[in-house]
C-alpha cells in the first residue's frame, strides 16, 4: 500500500516522532497507519518522542580534564528530576559524552550526537535514546565547551555547577600546587558567578551603562545634585573601580584570603613554583539556568486522577 507525504505528516502528529522515523515506519507497515504506530511503539520511538516534549531542567553540569591537564571539557546534560541526576547510569552517560567531546572535538551538540560514543559501538544519539528508554525521563545534552591547553576543572555540589578554567603557564600542569591554584580560581568563579576575567574584557557599552546609572543615582542625592558634571564624572570614575572589583575575576577579593585579589593570589603561586601562570579564559555552567521549570500543581493532579 503506497503512502503520501500527508500520511507521514499525520503519523508524525499522532506520535511526535521524527519525519524520517515516520517514513520508515510507514514503509515497514506498507502504508498502514495503525501498523506504523505499532512499529514506532515497538521500537520505543513513540515513547521517546513523548518524553522529549517534557521539560528537562535538572541534571548535572560536569567538568573534567585529561590526565596531564592539557585539555578540558565542561558539559551540561539535563534530565527531568534531581533523582535521575543522581543515577549512576545517567552520570556515566554524562562522563561518556564529556570524554567524546574531549577526544573528537565536535563543533556543537548536533555534531556530538552523530559521533561514536567513547567506549561504545553506538553513536551518542543512539546511546541517548537508550538512556531515555531505560531511565524513563527526557534527557538532553544542552551545551559544552572544550579548551585546549592547561586547564583545571571543578564541579560544585554534585553537579549543580561546573567550571573549567584555561591557563597559559610555564609550570608543570600536573604539579599539585598548580592544580590546587586552578581549583581555587574555579571555586571563586563558581561561588561569585564572575562575568569577566579582567577590566579589559568589560565591553565599553556595559561600562557606559554603568556610568549612566551612577550619574543618575548621584543626581537623586541632594548633596551631589548641584555639583558640576566634571566633578560628577571624576566621582563616577572612582566608583567604577568598585564595579571592577565585583565583576572582574582578577580584581576580585580572593575568597580564601581577603588580604589579596585573585590576581595577586595567582602571582604568589607563580612565584612559589618559579614560573608564570596566567588565566586565559573560563566558563561556568549552572544546571538548568535559563530553562523555565515546570510548575506542578499536585492538588490538581490528584483531583484529575479521582474524577
Amino acid at each position: 500500500m503506497a503512502f503520501t507525504a500527508q500520511d507521514v505528516k499525520a503519523l508524525r502528529e499522532k506520535t511526535g516522532c521524527g519525519m524520517m522515523d515516520c517514513k520508515k515506519a510507514l514503509t515497514q507497515a506498507d502504508g498502514n497507519m495503525d501498523a506504523a504506530i505499532d512499529f514506532l511503539r515497538e521500537q520505543g520511538l513513540a515513547k521517546q518522542a513523548k518524553k522529549a516534549s517534557r521539560i528537562a531542567a535538572e541534571g548535572v553540569a560536569f567538568a573534567l580534564t585529561s590526565e596531564d591537564n592539557k585539555c578540558g571539557v565542561v558539559i551540561e546534560v539535563n534530565a527531568e528530576t534531581d533523582f535521575v541526576a543522581k543515577n549512576a547510569d545517567f552520570q556515566a552517560f554524562v562522563k561518556t559524552c564529556a570524554l567524546t567531546v574531549m577526544k573528537e572535538k565536535p563543533a556543537d551538540v548536533d555534531a556530538l550526537l552523530a559521533l561514536k560514543a567513547d567506549g561504545s559501538d553506538m553513536t551518542v544519539a543512539e546511546l541517548l535514546q537508550e538512556k531515555v528508554l531505560t531511565i524513563g525521563e527526557n534527557i538532553k545534552i544542552r551545551r559544552f565547551e572544550r579548551f585546549d591547553g592547561p586547564s583545571v576543572a571543578y564541579v560544585h555540589a554534585g553537579g549543580k555547577i561546573g567550571v573549567l578554567v584555561n591557563f597559559e603557564t610555564s609550570v608543570d600542569t600536573t604539579d599539585a600546587q598548580f592544580v590546587a591554584c586552578g581549583k581555587d580560581v574555579a571555586m571563586q568563579i563558581a561561588a561569585l558567578n564572575t562575568p569577566y576575567l579582567s577590566k579589559e574584557d568589560v565591553p565599553a557599552e556595559v561600562l557606559d551603562h554603568e556610568k549612566e546609572i551612577l550619574v543618575a543615582q548621584m543626581k537623586q542625592d541632594p548633596k551631589m545634585a548641584n555639583k558640576p558634571e566634571q566633578v560628577l564624572s571624576k566621582i563616577v570614575e572612582g566608583k567604577i573601580g568598585k564595579y571592577y572589583k565585583e565583576n572582574c575575576l582578577l580584581d576580585q577579593e580572593f575568597v580564601k584570603d581577603s588580604s589579596m585579589t585573585v590576581g595577586k593570589y595567582i602571582e604568589s603561586v607563580s612565584k612559589a613554583l618559579g614560573g608564570d601562570i596566567k588565566v586565559v579564559k573560563f566558563v561556568r555552567f549552572e544546571k538548568g539556568e535559563g530553562i523555565e521549570k515546570r510548575q506542578d500543581d499536585f492538588a490538581a493532579e490528584v483531583a484529575s486522577m479521582i474524577q
